[in-house]
This record gives structure tokens, sequence and C-alpha cells, in this order.
């Protein structure tokens, strides 16, 4: 995988590195509960909008999944708290079993400044499945929206 390539999409950029490609996200003062960290519900949007420049690249080889996306699976720990003042998240996602229609995305999310071999706060599995929104079915990933999305996997 080659290293300091950068994705945009929807004006957020990520930079591809040896670990996957990490996209920094910043946190909204709406994100943040009664306890003042990260609502957990509003985690999993973060790692949605983590998600754009991974999937919508405009600089992407091939634009996979411009007919839809379900999530079809989300495993989601929390192991530390993240607060408004860690913004922006740095999330570092790679991906794994890239089968015919669907395929998982791993993230891992961090403070800012933190260095991303130290423990994530938080790491989930998204499972997302090839939707096609028009036919209301889930279909086929074309052979090379399979290879790029194959691309991303991390070998560590």
């Amino acid at each position: 995988m080659t290293a300091n390539l950068t994705y945009t999409a929807a004006g957020i950029t990520g930079r591809r590195t040896e670990r996957g490609l990490v996209v920094p996200v910043d946190v909204r003062w709406s994100d943040m509960d009664a306890y003042q960290h990260i609502n957990n519900a509003r985690m999993v949007t973060l790692l949605e909008e983590a998600r754009i420049p991974l999937l919508f690249a405009p600089d992407a080889p091939t634009k996979p999944l411009e007919a839809g996306l379900l999530v079809a699976r989300i495993e989601v720990d929390y192991r530390g708290q993240l607060r408004h003042q860690d913004s922006p998240l740095q999330v570092t996602m790679s991906t794994s079993k890239v089968r015919a229609a669907d395929f998982v995305v791993h993230h891992e999310v961090r403070a800012a400044d933190t260095d991303s071999c130290s423990a994530a706060a938080v790491s989930a599995i998204v499972r997302l499945a090839a939707f096609d929104v028009e036919s209301q079915r889930v279909h086929r990933l074309s052979p090379e929206q399979r290879e790029y999305l194959k691309s991303f996997e991390c070998t560590e």
C-alpha cells in the first residue's frame, strides 16, 4: 500500500498510511452527553462520517457503492472516554472480508495528537452490504469495487 495518499469527499480529507486510512473527525458540542464525553450513539454517527472519504472519494480509482449501502452489523467497543477537547478525533480505518456483496470496515478512534500505535479509545467493526436503492435489493460488488476495498486491507 502506498502511504500518504489523500482521499477527500464531502470536505473531509483522509491520509492513507500503512495501518489504513486516517481521517480527522471534528467533535461537535452536540455530540457530548451530560457526563461531558462523547455520547455512545453519537460515536456511531462520527464513525459514519469518517467512512465518507474511504467510500466516496472522487479521487478513488472507482467510486464504490454510489448506488447505496446498508449497515448489516455494527459492533462498538468503548475502552476509554473521548471528550470535546480531544477533537479532531483520529479515526483509522481498514477493510477485511471483502466478499461478493458485502465487506467489513474496522475503525480505531483516538484523540487528536495521539500516537497511532497507542490503544484506541473506541474500536468498531461495521459490516456493510452493497445495496441498490432503486430496486431495494442487495447487489454484487463489481470486481473493481472489490479490488479497491481490498486495497485498504491491513496486513499487520
